[in-house]
């Protein structure tokens, strides 16, 4: 794995350290918001692992990341899907407003188990493809 990566993943397991933080406290806009960052920088390594660069928008990443996802079938497409669910929490959290405007908790904490399992399926599928190389090289 690149360092490059391996800092987005870094960054991925902190968004996620976080948004537990903050679901824990009773934050749901917070914990949402964070899931989003988890899963976003978790989608930038897989990014940066294949092609070397990262797209500078959300939507370029999502692209990106939709694109890489159907050559690896170990993503399957629930991820994708997740991403694009976990910017709706961002969004709500950064730009909605009105007393319909919330990410409830129980929605929250249900998002940290899903992008739990997103930042760990992503490490996982970069870890393995490091060990194949170096058994073929």
């Amino acid at each position: 794995m690149t360092p490059e990566a391996a800092q987005y993943l870094d960054k991925a397991r902190q968004a996620l350290k976080e948004a537990r933080a903050v679901a824990g406290i009773g934050l749901g806009e917070a914990a949402g918001r964070a899931v989003y960052l988890a899963v976003f920088h978790a989608a930038q390594a897989l990014i940066f692992e294949r092609t070397g660069k990262v797209p500078r928008t959300h939507r370029g990443v999502h692209a990106q990341f939709s694109r890489l996802a159907g050559d690896e079938p170990e993503v399957g497409a629930e991820l994708p899907r997740f991403l694009s669910q976990a910017y709706d929490f961002k969004a709500v959290a950064d730009y909605e407003i009105g007393p319909d405007a919330t990410v409830p908790l129980a929605e929250a904490l249900s998002a940290i188990e899903t992008a739990e399992n997103f930042v760990t399926r992503i490490a996982e599928l970069l870890a393995s493809r490091r060990k194949l190389r170096a058994v073929t090289e």
